[in-house]
């Protein structure tokens, strides 16, 4: 039996990218049988190394308050054994989920006989750069490792004890399962240097996604020569239209910003149709002050509650990540839609109507990952919608585009299946129909 070895195989950006590369090669002749026991014995050595995780969760957060860190940053750096417990839940659901890989997303018979199949295929080496939440490692970790991919994984300073203990515990597993622990690897280094290199290893790192602040995310875009999946920050809106049903309504805002407000898809703007605002202001009002959150208004919010403190033309655009929020009053849903097109991310947006009209005109209207209609914004999650662990939403248009499961991991290869075919021998006529090919490819894997 293989002995578990957590050293990291590399002491530069590149070796470990060379170390991931052939990790990545060796997932690609895997059965997902052989993956999912490394999920299994990944979810059994979190589920050990609890005690040392939490040690060093504990130093992380000591040097960030320390630090003078917000309340929002301690909120998404804090783990605790409970949380490590449903990760560890979570891995395991992950290895109960179908094997993605394999799949035939398209697949004919031609008119000559030669069967022609689409195939869902590993993208190879998948870089990932984040800030702030450890859950994170552990997400983007199991995700690569089950769809076949290796990971390197460059997570902020402020975590980097909490992300080196789960990053150890995680190959342990892997090694565990006899498979090559370097498909998850932290990238070496503590500087923008090494996050640089690593935008730079074009033939290596087949792709960088960023996942943090709108200044994470544009630098990498700007910067990288490895190709970009770009995940958005989420200035999210709840907009509630004049035929809203105000009880429904009051519920998906509180939701939409106390359940969870340092996360991206909690809601940081509010909008309020001006026939229904003296119903719904303020009740809304009183309840988000019940709940600590500041409100910032134009000034017709501002009208119902002396309280709401004046909105900036920067507070239309802000993710807060804490309990304050934007409000408007707005005198239709065009004027909702169009304050939307200007400041929205693309992240999600929600409406509340009781009007199946007005529902349709919304969805249609904004170009955005994720629309809620009479739903919380906090539903855009891959959990909710049924994909298991995400690795982040998406707000770009090619490749994937939402929340990011495993199929967003995925990238695609044709096989062709012939019997001595060759070209111009047995030519193709027009308006012959093709047989269509179902279920896995034998030969694919």
């Amino acid at each position: 039996m293989n002995e578990p070895s957590t050293s990291l195989a590399a002491g530069t950006v590149r070796e470990a990218a060379l170390a991931a590369r052939s990790a990545a090669d060796r997932l690609a002749t895997t059965t997902g049988a052989q993956r999912d026991a490394a999920l299994t014995a990944v979810a059994a050595r979190l589920t050990a190394r609890v005690p040392d995780v939490l040690a060093a969760n504990e130093k992380d957060l000591a040097a960030a308050r320390a630090g003078g860190l917000p309340d929002a940053v301690l909120d998404r750096l804090t783990l605790g054994a409970a949380q490590i417990e449903a990760l560890a839940a979570m891995v395991r659901d992950l290895a109960d989920r179908p094997d993605p890989l394999g799949e035939v997303t398209h697949g004919a018979v031609m008119p000559s006989g030669l069967e022609v199949r689409q195939i869902r295929t590993p993208i190879g080496v998948v870089g990932m750069i984040y800030e702030g939440r450890p859950n994170v490692t552990v997400g983007a970790g199991v995700l690569c490792l089950k769809s076949g991919n290796a990971a390197l994984l460059r997570g902020s300073s402020t975590a980097r004890q909490t992300n080196a203990a789960l990053i150890d515990a995680m190959r342990e597993g892997i090694a565990d399962a006899a498979l090559p622990p370097d498909a998850l690897q932290a990238v070496p280094g503590t500087t923008h240097a090494s996050v640089h290199e690593l935008m730079s290893l074009t033939g290596l790192v087949d792709v960088l996604i960023p996942r943090g602040g709108r200044e994470l995310i544009r630098t990498t875009v700007r910067e990288s020569a490895v190709p970009v999946i770009e995940t958005g920050v989420g200035n999210c809106h709840v907009y509630v239209d004049e035929h809203a049903d105000v009880d429904m309504a009051l519920s998906i805002l509180l939701n939409a910003k106390t359940q969870r407000p340092s996360v991206c898809n909690a809601a940081e703007s509010l909008l309020v149709h001006a026939a229904v605002a003296p119903a719904f202001l303020p009740r809304a009002l009183a309840a988000l002050a019940e709940r600590n959150v500041t409100v910032h208004g134009d000034r017709r919010v501002r009208a119902y509650d002396p309280a709401v403190v004046a909105a900036t033309d920067d507070d239309w655009g802000r993710e807060y990540l804490s309990l304050d929020i934007a409000a408007a009053v707005v005198d239709s849903m065009e004027t909702a839609v169009n304050h939307i097109r200007l400041h929205g991310s693309g992240h999600t947006e929600a409406i509340v109507t009781d009007s199946q009209a007005a529902a349709r005109r919304f969805v249609a209207a904004l170009d955005t990952a994720v629309v809620a209609v009479n739903a919380s914004t906090r539903l855009a999650d891959g959990a909710e919608l049924g994909l298991g662990t995400e690795l982040g939403i998406s707000t770009q248009k090619l490749h994937a585009r939402g929340p990011m499961g495993l199929t967003a991991l995925t990238t695609t290869k044709y096989v062709l299946t012939g019997d001595g075919h060759i070209r111009g021998a047995s030519p193709t006529m027009p308006g012959l129909s093709c047989d269509v090919l179902e279920g896995p490819d034998p030969g694919a894997r």
